[in-house]
């Protein structure tokens, strides 16, 4: 049972006189069906996985709208999606995380800028930046600069959003440039409401189809010698319509303030976070008025030289802010001033972080030397003491934490589920390398990637998602013991397949591959791919409780296509067979490519399947059996082998009970979904036999209530007085 978007999906279907009320990205998804979008496709990623995820599940109601939607296999063929708004006009939106998506959609990217768009095309990017991003530091920015597209970077207020969606397809269509609309993870879960319109059903859709296809016209390929051409439109045309456009729309803000001998260039998703540094000088008020004036960019590229000039003439200074680095639109800022001897003061980087997100924090440190500067009747102590008071705050609950644990707060990374069938492989290959030693293993991107925290800390090199195999082919050739390459399931599928396993089967790579098969794309929200168990075997299972993944052998199968010869599929669960097939795959002496399908449910969608269906037995009456593991704590040693080889988080320390010993015992604590790698480690690793595997039974038979009785009475007879 998935994740399920019912109530998401009601608010889809509002209409002209009903507003809506949630969260931004929710609300983007409305306004791309406002707009009359035709077709819509991506890759999930946060923060914008919703995006994708209702719309699938709303199938039925963009049916009746005439809307195709397509969950892409990578963010490649999402963007080559968006080749149908070249000839027709269609307008078309795609959405993927950046910046990792929009690297591997760069190639098509590219070559849909280049002969430009007929229909409107929208990119809804998540920018996932600064220092919690899960995703390398960089930027959707230099994209946009170098392909010509249209970078929409809306206010972080509803209204303005869903505006924003409709006149970026316009832009669009407008200057011939596709549109990203780059939203920060603020941006996609603020709240509000905003007052909703009809959707629109496209005039050329699923139910009003064309009958001829565009006639043929060699300028709208991109293919030379008319790349050259297309390159000269950009410049001449595409952009200057874009500058005309965003000037008759006033698709940027100015906001006016008394304090009219300075200004603040602010990107338009910064707005929300620059009123509430203001409002610690006192220069902004609680409905966002600013006494200094604004210029907020909602569109960042391309900027209109002109609107900037003018903003900054006869200014005392001008302040930029911009996220991240490089400062792309400070430096084009400055070209435009200096080009119009404009000599107005610039500030931005100089003053501010040149990398990492703009919180509050970080801009009313850049506001102080500003202010102290250029407006020094300004009176700055009270923003420093704000700044001053939080830090000290974070000391003080430092300090209180410390002084009750005795030592610092450890560092808690983020790690596998409770019963995640992808921990008890990492625990079979930390007991293989002990016997055939240390070995090269390249990571990847997914929930796998958690392997490279304690106490695994497995992985060379993490190069992008699904490419491990491909990163180990320059090491392979060089190390004398076979390398290892980690991909999961929704990897293979978006990229190593051909980027790997079809490089390595072609040069008859030695190589070991080890794919969790775990039967969803789990590490973006769980979604279904190809091998996915299909919905029949989901509902028919004669074992709910087993691991449905077996039921699906397409992976296998397309291995087997492909002319991997040695495979093998071994439950994930079962860590000493798995610990022997790993040192197979490493010391046999067959060459070539040697994969290894480790098979087991992702534990989340299992508890979400399994769940609902004890939950109907017990209300039934029915007998139900839980699995719970514990630790016997006068047979614990305290050697906390079982803990390094685990890292289960149900799996803790506790004070021994014995006052004879100071060691710490370990113990099973509530959270445990018995998936029994415990007990199955302490067998594969030859451990101490403290572990026990305890059935609760609940409605128990006439039987067992009798011998649970008998056993009860039993014990207590045994017991000392």
């Amino acid at each position: 049972m998935e994740v399920s978007f019912s109530k998401e999906i009601e608010s889809l279907a509002l209409g002209a006189g009903d507003t809506f009320h949630g969260e931004g990205i929710l609300a983007i998804t409305k306004g791309l069906l406002q707009a009359g979008v035709a077709y819509v496709g991506g890759y999930q990623g946060a923060p914008v996985s919703h995006l994708l995820d209702v719309m699938v599940q709303a199938k039925p109601y963009m049916d009746e709208l005439g809307v195709h939607v397509e969950a892409c296999s990578n963010e490649a063929s999402a963007a080559a999606m968006l080749g149908a708004s070249i000839h027709y006009p269609l307008r078309g939106a795609v959405t993927w995380k950046s910046i990792v998506g929009t690297n591997v959609a760069a190639d098509a990217l590219s070559n849909l800028s280049s002969p430009g768009v007929k229909g409107g095309v929208l990119i809804v990017v998540g920018e996932d930046y600064g220092e919690g991003a899960s995703v390398i530091q960089e930027r959707t920015h230099a994209y946009a600069l170098k392909s010509s597209m249209v970078l929409l970077d809306p206010r972080p207020e509803l209204g303005r959003m869903v505006e924003m969606v409709e006149q970026g397809f316009r832009i669009s269509e407008a200057s011939n440039m596709p549109a990203i609309m780059e939203l920060r993870i603020r941006a996609c879960h603020v709240r509000g409401s905003f007052e909703c319109k009809d959707n629109v059903s496209p005039a050329v859709s699923t139910r009003s189809l064309m009958t001829d296809p565009a006639p043929f016209d060699y300028m709208r390929l991109a293919h030379p010698p008319v790349t050259f051409a297309q390159e000269k439109l950009k410049v001449n045309q595409r952009i200057p319509a874009a500058r005309k456009y965003i000037v008759e729309h006033k698709l940027n803000e100015l906001m006016g303030g008394p304090r009219k001998e300075l200004g603040i260039i602010v990107q338009g998703g910064l707005y929300n976070s620059l009123i509430r540094a203001l409002q610690q000088f006192g220069l902004a008020d609680a409905f966002g008025q600013s006494e200094i004036p604004l210029l907020v960019l909602n569109v960042t590229y391309p900027l209109v030289p002109e609107q900037v000039a003018e903003f900054a003439l006869g200014k005392r200074a001008v302040f930029v802010v911009e996220e991240g680095q490089p400062e792309y639109i400070e430096q084009e800022i400055a070209t435009f001033l200096r080009r119009r001897d404009i000599n107005t003061p610039l500030h931005g980087k100089d003053l501010l972080p040149s990398g990492g997100e703009y919180n509050v924090e970080a801009l009313t440190g850049g506001l102080i030397p500003f202010l102290t500067k250029h407006a020094p009747d300004v009176d700055v102590s009270s923003a420093q003491a704000w700044l001053q008071g939080n830090g000290e705050r974070r000391t003080a609950v430092g300090q209180q934490v410390q002084a009750t644990l005795h030592e610092p707060l450890p560092i808690r990374p983020p790690g596998f589920c409770i019963g995640c069938p992808e921990r008890p492989v990492f625990s079979a290959l930390k007991l293989a390398q002990q016997d055939v030693g240390p070995v090269h293993i390249a990571a990847d991107i997914g929930c796998h990637a958690f392997g490279t925290f304690a106490p695994f800390s497995f992985g060379h090199s993490i190069l992008g998602y699904g490419m491990s195999l491909a990163s180990r082919a320059g090491v392979s050739p060089m190390m004398q013991r076979r390398t290892l390459s980690i991909m999961g399931d929704g990897g293979f599928w978006h990229n190593g397949l051909l980027t790997g396993v079809q490089s390595a089967v072609f040069n008859g790579d030695d190589a070991v591959l080890l794919i969790f098969k775990n039967g969803y794309t789990s590490a973006t929200g769980t979604q279904d791919i190809i091998s996915t168990p299909s919905e029949d075997a989901k509902a028919n299972a004669s074992d709910k409780l087993q691991s449905l993944t077996a039921t699906n052998q397409t992976i296998e199968n397309t291995l087997q296509g492909l002319g991997v010869k040695w495979l093998r599929t071994v439950h994930t669960y079962h860590v000493d067979e798995m610990r022997k097939t790993l040192n197979e795959a490493f010391t046999t002496p067959v060459g070539g490519l040697k994969v290894i399908v480790a098979e087991g449910e992702c534990q989340l969608e299992r508890q979400r399947r399994i769940k609902p269906w004890l939950a109907g037995l017990l209300k039934q009456g029915k007998r139900v059996v839980r699995v719970k593991y514990g630790v016997d704590e006068d047979v614990c040693t305290g050697d906390h082998a079982c803990i390094r080889l685990s890292g289960c988080p149900t799996l803790t320390l506790k004070d021994n009970p014995d006052p004879l010993k100071v060691d710490p015992v370990a113990t099973v604590i509530d959270g445990c979904v018995g998936c029994g790698l415990c007990g199955s480690n302490a067998h594969a690793a030859t451990l101490c036999p403290s572990f026990y595997r305890a059935e609760i039974i609940q409605n128990p038979k006439w039987h067992e209530r009798l011998l649970g009785s008998l056993r009860s009475t039993l014990v207590r007879v045994l017991q000392p007085a």
